[in-house]
């Protein structure tokens, strides 16, 4: 299968639609209209510091979404790139998608100047982190996260 990585499109939204909600549950929230509609509007708004790139295949059917936000830090000089969301279908899993959005991801850092990029997952997400590591091994850091219910 051939693959295409490319940014997001307006046409893409029935499909990310289906591949978010499914990235949700896998972190155990339930998906809310609401939030995905601000999500997605988000990706589309130009002024937005939020973007997604898709990996769609042969048939141009989106199989993956990495939603990513490029910020300031007080640390560096120049902006970084946090991968808030990484998911591929099941059906097409084990066949490198991931890795292929991770590598565009990469890419756009080197060519925009950004100091870093990086991501969070779960501890106990071995199938993703076995991915992970082959770019960098984990940071050590432990994140601490206060959440308030402004749903």
């Amino acid at each position: 299968m051939t693959v295409t990585i490319r940014t997001i499109e307006p046409r893409d939204e029935p499909r990310w639609r289906l591949l978010w909600d499914d990235y949700m549950r896998f972190y155990e929230r339930e998906p809310s209209d609401a939030v995905t509609q601000h999500a997605w509007s988000r990706i589309l708004d130009p002024a937005s510091p939020v973007h997604a790139i898709v990996a769609a295949g042969d048939d141009g059917l989106v199989i993956g979404i990495a939603n990513y936000v490029i910020h300031e830090s007080t640390s560096l000089l120049t902006p970084v790139c946090y991968l808030q969301d990484l998911f591929v279908d099941p059906a097409t899993r084990a066949q490198g998608v991931g890795g292929l959005l991770i590598d565009w991801l990469v890419d756009a850092a080197r060519q925009h100047g950004w100091s870093r990029f990086y991501w969070n997952t779960k501890e106990n997400n071995y199938r993703a982190r076995a991915l992970y590591d082959r770019y960098t091994p984990h940071s050590g850091t432990v994140r601490y996260a206060i959440d308030f219910d402004n749903e």
